[in-house]
């Protein structure tokens, strides 16, 4: 890998607002698929200063304790470059598609290590950089059922008819 193509790798990243799936809603069009990765205000400032498209959860009025929190937005584009999701359970690692990925949506996560490529782009004299995402690994959180069960192979899931 180049040593200054400007990717990012973000280790043990809380992550929010997910949305592999890329389902319509009030702040997302249908098919646009991200993320969002919660920062630390000292990168966020960096990173802002860079260029990237930083921007802050308000804290919540009714609490003295919550402070303001920035974030940067991840697209997840499968066009050009499709990026690399990996999702790692006590079985192994499972490399997830574009039509496996929104999984993550609901997932409990445990750990999450990515790296975010830079798209610079300028529009109407305005410029900045919007994150793509290049490669992401997922641990999953898993249950003491699942991991009791995970021994067991899988059965197809188009066999819903068992012979007698």
């Amino acid at each position: 890998m180049p040593e200054n193509d400007g990717t990012l790798t973000m280790r043990d990243a809380r992550i929010v607002f997910r949305n592999f799936a890329g389902k319509e809603g009030k702040y997302n069009r249908e098919g646009d698929r991200n993320f969002c990765v919660l920062l630390d205000p000292m990168t966020a400032e960096s990173m802002d200063r860079d260029g990237w498209n930083i921007k802050t959860l308000r804290a919540r009025e009714d609490s003295e304790d919550d402070v303001d929190q920035p974030y940067l937005q991840v697209s997840v584009g499968f066009k050009g470059r499709p990026p690399k999701i990996v999702m790692i359970t006590s079985r192994g690692r499972n490399y997830l598609g574009e039509d496996e990925c929104e999984m993550l949506d609901w997932a409990d996560i445990r750990k999450v290590d990515l790296i975010v490529r830079p798209y610079e782009w300028t529009v109407n004299g305005k410029s900045g950089i919007k994150a793509y995402l290049k490669s992401i690994f997922v641990t999953i959180e898993e249950d003491e059922l699942e991991i009791e069960y995970s021994s067991i192979p899988d059965v197809p899931s188009s066999s819903g008819h068992v012979d007698d």
